[in-house]
């Protein structure tokens, strides 16, 4: 089984498949998969350079995600060209990745799953949710951008009505990690049930 978990700009959804991996659950983040699709030297990073040109690059000639994100924030073809570039990569770590896992389901982080259409690549979705002041104020302690960005970003991203729509469970995580832990737990029994039918 393999589950797809989303969620808005801290919402929680790392500390949530922390607690997956603390289970024993395989998990991984199509994020970092997609920020090491640029990284130096590889084939995504020479593919952005003959897009880009090098008005993203620092003085080591490594990815400026500031400046590219910048770059892309309001200006959707570049977006469009970015995706074109990091998407086949994500996808192609994500199908390696299903392959070798053994743990008994397998779970993908990945923030956009509605943006992307995606939903169809996993047999149940998980959308960790919580209440946007919360978002903001995790997001700001977390990143290094202001109030005002981080609502900028929010309303980028799918609604919390778009995300829980697609999904089979939702993690209200508007409270402790200890609460957002037995949630997880609780899941996860579901889960082995589910598994074992």
């Amino acid at each position: 089984m393999i589950i797809g978990l989303t969620g808005g700009i801290g919402s929680g959804k790392s500390a949530a498949a922390n607690y997956f991996v603390e289970l024993g659950i395989s998990v991984l983040d199509a994020d970092h998969e997609a920020k090491k699709a640029l990284d130096k030297n590889t084939k995504g990073y020479y593919d952005f350079l003959s897009k880009f040109g090098d008005q993203c690059l620092d003085d080591n000639k490594e990815i400026n995600r500031l400046k590219l994100r910048d770059l892309i924030f309001n200006n959707p073809s570049k977006k469009l060209d970015l995706e074109k570039i990091v998407h086949p990569i994500v996808r192609s770590s994500i199908s390696t990745f299903i392959s070798k896992a053994s743990s008994p389901y397998i779970i993908i982080m990945v923030p956009l799953i509605f943006e992307t259409k995606s939903q169809e690549n996993y047999d149940r979705i998980i959308t960790v949710d919580c209440d946007v002041e919360l978002q903001i104020s995790r997001a700001t302690i977390r990143d290094t951008q202001n109030e005002e960005q981080i609502s900028n970003i929010i309303d980028k991203q799918a609604t919390r009505e778009d995300r829980i729509r697609i999904s089979d469970d939702v993690i209200l995580n508007n409270k402790s990690l200890d609460d957002l832990k037995g949630q997880v737990l609780n899941l996860h029994l579901k889960y082995m049930e589910l598994l074992n039918e």
